[in-house]
């Protein structure tokens, strides 16, 4: 079996060992991937689906003076103003946006 290329980068050092551990063992044999190309395909399309997940587009009307004052806020945050909407619309039907009391 090829030993997989780790990029260690983001990894702290005790956490490059372990990589490095695991590296070895694979190379040497002592360890054993029972991973297979099926598998490893069905774990890349759940990781592709979980972090890509399918978006529809939709079209609504707002009021001139929300969209003027959602672009300012969006401005203010570094982010284009269809991202702070999504985001604004994911966080309110996670139940996380909640309103004043």
């Amino acid at each position: 079996m090829k030993t997989p290329d780790f990029d260690v980068a983001p990894f702290d050092e005790d956490e490059s060992h372990a990589m490095d551990a695991f590296k070895t063992a694979l190379s040497d044999g002592s360890t054993i991937s029972h991973l297979t190309p099926a598998r490893q395909a069905e774990l890349q399309a759940a990781a592709r689906a979980t972090m890509n997940p399918v978006k529809k587009h939709i079209s609504t009307r707002l009021a001139e003076r929300d969209l003027v004052r959602l672009k300012a806020k969006a401005l203010e945050q570094g982010m284009p103003y269809q991202s702070l909407l999504a985001s604004i619309m994911h966080r309110y039907v996670e139940r996380a946006l909640v309103e004043k009391e």
